[in-house]
């Protein structure tokens, strides 16, 4: 619990009105007083609950570490199922400039994981940023349906990605909330026969015209750099301000020089406090613009794509994958107690091959509704119910939408 609500509400109230330097600042507070009062906190019975059973030792050595080792849960990837494992990371106050973890998981249908991260968060009086990301990943059944925003739902087929990565981040905080930084990195890349015996292989449907690099596998070489600006709380869930990022990446085929391309993402998100901060809109719009030079093509398994818990929760994961992509979402949240909130929400989005059909022409559209359980102002655990013309989904995730 933070330090703040420690404190009886009754000395907190008397230090305020000690504390009024003007008349015009104890009209404010008198008349803040007499208002309705909302306030949740005084019996968080959930939020008491889910704290004594994550703390006070329960399993508080599983999930917030012991001597730096925990548990690691949650998926990997959206069709992964749960996936459980082990994770180190320093966390001593004497390594607090200097960060370094590393994990392994594995989930039922076969998915694994392994990765490890280093990390100087703070350099030059917290002006200056560097992180290196190795991970390998072996998905053995990821779905595909096509290309396009017309595939079919009943076009659905498997296929394995394997992929070995090497990631390097490095940067500069030249203001407050903003950062501003270059990337470079190593894909290599594997693409096998799906491992989903409900479903046909992908390379049986599709072939290198609609589903490129099917065939053939490729190592690339990717730069880029990015621009972030970042005002919302600093603590917990946001609940006020936005979060604005611009990011560009060159992807280089090392292997057949066919794959090669530019991508650009865009993920403006804004959130509107109202009523005592009891009840927020929050708005998501995200972008993916993609190039290539002539007679080449990005690859499926590199196409950004719609559908899941993240994107369009009425559309099964990874349901729609092309060159670009857009989405729109808004979502209507209602805190009904300290631990608890209650959300509705819209979501709008379509892929597309060419960047002259960037416009809000022929979307898809689901909508549903959602719990979000918090402990100290950040969700742990989310349920979405979301519905769209093929149907509706249940998503549980142990973390927030955007």
């Amino acid at each position: 619990m933070d330090r703040l609500s420690r404190v009886p509400f009754t000395l907190l109230f008397t230090a305020a009105l000690l504390g009024q330097t003007s008349i015009g600042d104890a009209v404010e507070a008198s008349r803040r007083s007499r208002a309705p009062k909302f306030d949740f906190d005084e019996a968080p019975y959930i939020e008491r609950g889910a704290a004594r059973i994550a703390e006070p030792g329960i399993i508080a050595p599983v999930t917030k570490g012991l001597h730096g080792f925990r548990l690691k849960m949650g998926s990997m990837v959206l069709t992964s199922g749960f996936a459980l494992g082990p994770e180190f990371l320093t966390g001593s106050p004497r390594f607090e400039r200097i960060l370094f973890r590393t994990s392994a998981r594995f989930s039922a249908p076969g998915y694994q994981l392994y990765d490890a991260e280093f990390a100087l968060p703070s350099l030059a009086g917290d002006r200056l940023f560097f992180n290196a990301l190795a991970a390998h990943r072996n998905y053995p059944r990821l779905p595909y349906f096509g290309p396009g925003p017309d595939s079919s739902a009943n076009n659905r087929t498997s296929y394995r990605l394997e992929n070995t990565s090497l990631d390097l981040t490095a940067g500069v905080r030249p203001f407050r909330h903003m950062r501003l930084g270059a990337t470079s990195g190593v894909e290599m890349v594997n693409v096998g026969r799906g491992r989903d015996s409900r479903f046909r292989s992908t390379e049986q449907l599709f072939g290198p015209r609609s589903a490129p690099g099917v065939d053939h596998q490729s190592d690339f070489l990717t730069a880029g750099g990015f621009l972030e600006y970042d005002y919302t709380e600093s603590e917990g869930t946001p609940r006020r301000g936005g979060n604005y990022s611009l990011r560009f990446t060159n992807y280089v085929d090392q292997t057949l020089g066919t794959g090669s391309f530019r991508r650009v993402d865009v993920d403006l998100r804004q959130y509107l406090p109202f009523f005592q901060k009891q009840r927020m809109i929050a708005l998501r719009a995200y972008s993916v613009l993609t190039d290539t030079s002539s007679r080449k093509a990005v690859p499926f398994y590199l196409q950004p794509s719609l559908g899941g818990p993240e994107a369009m929760r009425g559309f099964h994961a990874f349901r729609f994958y092309d060159n670009n992509l857009l989405l729109l979402t808004a979502e209507y949240r209602w805190k009904v107690s300290s631990g608890v909130e209650l959300a509705f929400f819209g979501d709008g989005g379509k892929v597309f091959p060419r960047r002259r059909d960037f416009n809000l022409r022929n979307l898809e559209g689901s909508y549903g509704a959602g719990v979000r359980f918090n402990i100290r102002r950040e969700v742990f655990l989310r349920l979405d119910f979301g519905c769209s013309h093929e149907g509706c989904n249940l998503w549980l995730r142990f973390h927030d939408f955007f």
